[in-house]
C-alpha cells in the first residue's frame, strides 16, 4: 500500500530519536546508526514507544547514515540503512495503517563555495542513501534540519532521480527567519514547491513558542501541506542535568493551535519523547485539516532574496551579455570570473532585482563555462539570475547547480524548443521566459504573437509547469526599419497580460538601434510599455535615464508610497543633465571586501601601496572594511557565506601586503595564536570548522584540532603551541560535561589562558556555570569577543 496525504486527517509523526537513546546510556563518540546492527533490539523498543503513543509515521534511524558516518564506523552504508528500515517496518507492522519514513538530516560537510563539498558529489551522497531505504522498502523519504539551501537542493535531487517515493523536507530557522546560512522562509517555499517535494516546513532548532513567526510565514504562502516539528522548548541546564523547557502539555497545546491554523504534519525534535507525541495525537486527532487557499504566485530567488513579479517593476540587469562587450569576451574565454562578479556586484548596487546571465561565444564551451559562471555570480550577488541560453545542455547545467529557482530564458514557440526545454524548466523547478516566436519567425501581428504565447502557455502545462511560471516576452523590433512594430508590440503585451494572466518581460533598447538619440527613445517606450503592463524590462540598470523612467512610473502608478524611494534617491540632485551625471567610484578596498571581491581587494591594495604602508592600509582600510561586514552580520543584513567571502577577499589583500612589510611591521602584524577543538564525544564539526575559516581570515593563528578531541590532548597542544586562547565546541547536550571537564583540566594545568566556547547547546548562563570565559552564539561573535581581549 503506497503512502498518501490524507485530506482528512493530521499525520503525526514521531519525536526525538537521539534523546531517547542517551536516555539508554548511547556514549559520546558512539553513532546512533550502527545500534541498528549491534543494538537492533534498542532501537526496535524506540520505535514501538512512539508507535503506542500514537504516531503514524515513524522515522528509521537514519537521521546520520552516510558514506562519511559509515567510513568513520567501519560499516557497511547499505547494512546500516537496510537494518533501520527492517527494523522499523517490523516494528509498525503490528500497529495497521503506520508508515516508515527513511530519515535523512545534513551530511555534515559544507557545500562549494563556502566549504569543499562538491554539488555533483553531495548528490551521490544522498543518492546511495536513497536507493538503500527504497530498496528497503521505505514508505517516504523525510529530509529534515537543513541549513543550506544548496544541499536540500542536492539531497531532493537524489529523492527524486533514485524513487518515487514521496519526498517530505524541512528546515531549521533562527529567531531572525532565515536559516543559518541565510535562506529566508519564502525562498526555501519557492525553491521546494518548484522542485516537486510533497510537504514542507520548519523542524528542529527553536521550541514551538519561538517558532510561531516562522511557521504563520510558512502558512501564509505555501500552497502544499505544511510539516512543523519543533524541539521541546529551549535547553536548561540544572543540578540535576540538562532538560528542555517546555512540557509534554504545553508543547501540545502549540501544535494544536499550528494544526488549527493550517498545519497538516506534525512531530517532534530534539528533547521530545513518547510521552509529548502522546500529547499532540490527543489533542490533533480531532482538528479537521484546514484549506489554506494561498494562491501561486510568479517568481524566482535565490537563497537569501525572493522576488515577485506583479506587485512592482522588476528590474532585470542586462549587463553579463558577451554580445559589443570586448571586456566580458575576453573574461569569458580568459575563465575571469572576478570580472563577472564584479559586473553583477555593479549592477546589485545600480537598483537591479534580477541578473540575466548569458556567456555565449562561439570558440567557449558554454554548458561548462555558464555552470561556472552561475556559481561564480550567486557566490558574488544575493540577487536571482536569469539563466540566458540557445544552447538547451548549457541551461540544463546551469539550472541543475543552481541555488534557489532561476528564470530560464528561453523557450519559443518552436516545437524542437518546447520539447528540449520544458522539461528541463519542469525537473529544476524553474521559472521560464517564453518568446513569442516560432519556425515561421517573429510574427507581425499582435494577434499572432498572442497565439504563440498561449501555445507557450498551454505546452508548459501540459509538462506540469503551472502557469505562474511563465513570463511571456512580446519581442521589441527595431523601429528604424519596421516603424509600425512598436505598437504592435505593446498591443501584444497588453493581450497577454489580459488573456493569458502570465507576467511580462520586456528587452528594450532594440527599439532605438540606427537612430540617433537612441537612450530618449529607449526610455520612452520603456514607459510606454510600463504603462501596458510590463512587468520585467530587461536593461542596463546603470543607465540613468532608463533608472529614472522606472522611478517616475512607480510614483505615477502609485507602486512608490508617498513617492519615499524617489524623494530619497533625487531630492539632493544636482540637476545636471544625466549624461553628465557620473557613477560613485566603486573601485576602492573596503568596497571589494565588503562585497567579496578577492581580485578587485588585490588590485586596489596594489594601487594604495604606491602611496602608503602597508600597515597603514590594513588600519585604515581592512579593519573598518571588516568591522563593516562584522556589523552586518550581526544585524541580519549579511550572512554567513557573505561573511565568509568578505573575510577571504580581505585576506587576499592582507597576503599581498605582508610581503610589503618592513620587520617592525611584519611584527606589529602579528597573527594571535588560538587553538580550536570539538570536545571529546562530540564529532559535529561543521560549526567549529566554520569559526576556523572566519578566525584565519581576521588573522588569527588557528591550530585545528579536530571533533572528538579528549580534554588532555588540548591541554598537550596548548602547551606545545604556547598558546593562550582556547576555542571549544559541542553541538549536542551530553557532551557538555565533556566540555567542562576539558576547562576544568585547562585550568588546572595550564592557568591564565582565556576559554571561548560555543555550539548549539551552548548558552551565555551555561557557558559560566562550566567556567567559561567567554561564549559566542556565531563566528562572528566570536571574533569581537577575542578582539576584545
Amino acid at each position: 500500500m503506497s503512502f498518501q496525504i490524507p485530506k482528512d486527517k493530521i499525520l503525526c509523526f514521531d519525536g526525538a530519536m537521539g534523546t531517547m537513546l542517551q536516555k539508554r546510556g548511547l556514549k559520546l563518540g558512539d553513532i546512533p546508526e550502527t545500534l541498528n546492527l549491534c543494538a537492533p533490539d534498542v532501537i526496535a523498543s524506540i520505535n514501538r514507544e512512539y508507535l503506542d503513543a500514537g504516531a503514524d509515521i515513524i522515522s528509521a534511524n537514519t537521521f546520520g547514515a552516510n558514506r562519511f558516518k559509515a567510513e568513520k564506523a567501519g560499516r557497511s552504508l547499505d547494512e546500516m540503512v537496510t537494518a533501520a528500515i527492517e527494523i522499523a517496518k517490523e516494528a509498525a507492522s503490528g500497529y495497521g495503517d503506520r508508515y516508515v519514513a527513511l530519515d535523512i538530516g545534513p551530511c555534515g560537510r559544507v557545500m562549494k563555495p563556502a566549504g569543499d563539498l562538491d554539488f555533483e558529489e553531495a548528490v551521490e551522497v544522498f543518492a546511495e542513501i536513497v536507493r538503500a531505504g527504497t530498496a528497503a522498502g521505505a514508505d517516504l523519504i523525510l529530509l529534515e534540519t537543513f541549513t543550506d539551501l544548496y544541499e536540500l537542493k542536492a539531497a531532493i535531487l537524489a529523492a527524486k532521480e533514485n524513487s518515487t517515493l514521496p519526498v517530505f523536507a524541512t528546515m531549521s530557522f533562527e529567531e531572525n527567519g532565515y536559516t543559518f546560512f541565510g535562506t529566508s522562509v519564502e525562498s526555501m517555499i519557492m525553491t521546494l514547491e518548484g522542485l516537486g517535494v510533497d510537504a514542507l516546513g520548519v523542524n528542529c532548532s527553536l521550541g514551538p513558542k519561538q517558532l510561531v513567526p516562522v511557521v504563520e510565514k510558512i502558512l501564509s504562502i505555501a500552497t502544499i501541506p505544511v510539516m512543523v516539528q519543533p524541539n521541546a522548548g529551549l535547553p536548561v541546564v540544572e543540578d540535576s542535568g540538562m532538560r528542555y523547557d517546555i512540557t509534554p502539555d504545553e508543547f501540545a497545546q502549540y501544535v494544536k493551535q499550528f494544526c488549527e491554523a493550517g498545519v497538516r504534519i506534525v512531530g517532534g525534535c530534539c528533547g521530545t519523547s513518547p510521552e509529548y507525541i502522546a500529547k499532540v495525537k490527543a489533542l490533533t486527532g480531532f482538528v479537521t485539516p484546514r484549506e489554506r487557499g494561498n494562491e501561486r504566485k510568479t517568481g524566482v530567488c535565490s537563497p537569501k532574496k525572493a522576488i515577485l513579479f506583479g506587485d512592482d517593476v522588476v528590474i532585470i540587469g542586462e549587463r553579463l551579455n558577451p554580445t559589443g562587450k570586448k571586456t566580458l569576451q575576453a573574461a569569458l574565454r580568459e575563465k575571469n570570473m572576478d570580472y563577472l562578479r564584479s559586473e553583477a556586484v555593479k549592477q546589485q548596487e545600480q537598483g537591479a532585482h534580477v541578473l540575466d546571465l548569458n556567456v555565449g561565444l562561439p570558440d567557449i564551451d558554454e554548458p561548462k563555462i555558464l555552470a561556472e559562471a552561475t556559481m561564480a555570480v550567486q557566490a558574488a550577488v544575493d540577487l536571482p539570475l536569469q539563466l540566458d541560453s540557445s544552447n538547451v545542455a548549457a541551461l540544463e547545467k546551469a539550472a541543475r547547480i543552481y541555488n534557489g529557482k532561476p528564470l530560464i530564458n528561453s523557450v519559443s514557440g518552436k516545437r524542437g524548443s518546447l520539447d528540449a526545454v520544458l522539461p528541463i524548466v519542469k525537473k529544476y523547478g524553474a521559472a521560464v521566459l517564453g518568446l513569442t516566436l516560432d519556425e515561421a519567425g517573429i510574427p507581425e501581428t499582435a494577434d499572432e504573437r498572442l497565439a504563440i504565447a498561449r501555445r507557450i502557455v498551454e505546452a508548459a502545462e501540459r509538462h506540469g509547469i503551472p502557469r505562474e511560471d511563465v513570463l511571456i516576452d512580446c519581442l521589441v523590433m527595431t523601429v528604424s526599419a519596421q516603424q509600425s512594430q512598436a505598437m504592435q508590440t505593446l498591443h501584444a503585451l497588453q493581450m497577454v497580460k489580459k488573456e493569458l494572466g502570465v507576467k511580462t518581460v520586456l528587452g528594450v533598447s532594440n527599439v532605438s538601434f540606427g537612430l540617433p538619440q537612441r537612450p530618449v527613445i529607449n526610455r520612452t517606450m520603456l514607459a510606454m510599455a510600463l504603462m501596458s503592463g510590463l512587468d520585467a524590462p530587461i536593461m542596463n540598470p546603470g543607465d540613468a535615464g532608463m533608472a529614472e523612467a522606472v522611478a517616475a512610473y512607480r510614483v505615477l502608478a502609485a507602486k512608490d508610497k508617498d513617492a519615499a524611494h524617489f524623494i530619497a534617491k533625487f531630492a539632493h540632485a544636482d540637476g545636471a543633465p544625466i549624461k553628465e551625471r557620473k557613477e560613485e567610484n566603486s573601485a576602492s578596498l573596503p568596497h571589494a571586501i565588503v562585497s567579496g571581491l578577492a581580485r578587485e581587494a588585490q588590485d586596489a591594495v596594489k594601487e594604495l601601496l604606491k602611496t602608503e604602508s602597508a600597515l597603514a592600509i590594513i588600519e585604515r582600510e581592512i579593519v573598518p572594511a571588516l568591522d563593516t561586514v562584522g556589523r552586518d552580520y550581526e544585524t541580519g543584513e549579511l550572512f554567513l557565506p557573505d561573511l565568509i567571502k568578505s573575510a577571504e577577499a580581505a585576506k587576499s589583500a592582507f597576503d599581498i601586503l605582508r610581503a610589503h612589510m618592513p620587520a617592525e611591521e611584519k611584527n606589529a602584524a602579528a597573527k594571535q595564536k588560538i587553538i580550536l577543538a570539538t570536545v571529546h564525544g562530540d564529532i559535529h564539526d561543521i560549526g567549529k570548522n566554520i569559526v576556523k575559516v572566519i578566525m584565519e581570515n581576521y588573522s588569527f593563528d588557528v591550530i585545528d584540532l579536530g571533533r572528538d578531541v579528549p580534554a588532555e590532548t588540548v591541554v598537550e597542544a596548548v602547551k606545545k603551541e604556547s598558546a593562550n586562547l582556547i576555542g571549544l565546541s559541542a553541538l549536542m547536550t551530553t557532551t557538555v560535561v565533556s566540555m567542562e571537564e576539558t576547562i576544568a583540566l585547562l585550568r588546572k594545568e595550564c592557568p591564565g589562558v582565556k576559554v571561548i566556547v560555543g555550539g548549539a547547546v551552548l548558552t551565555e548562563a551555561l557557558s559560566r556555570r562550566i567556567n567559561a570565559d567567554l561564549y559566542a552564539k556565531d563566528a562572528m561573535a566570536g571574533v569581537r569577543k577575542l578582539q576584545s581581549i
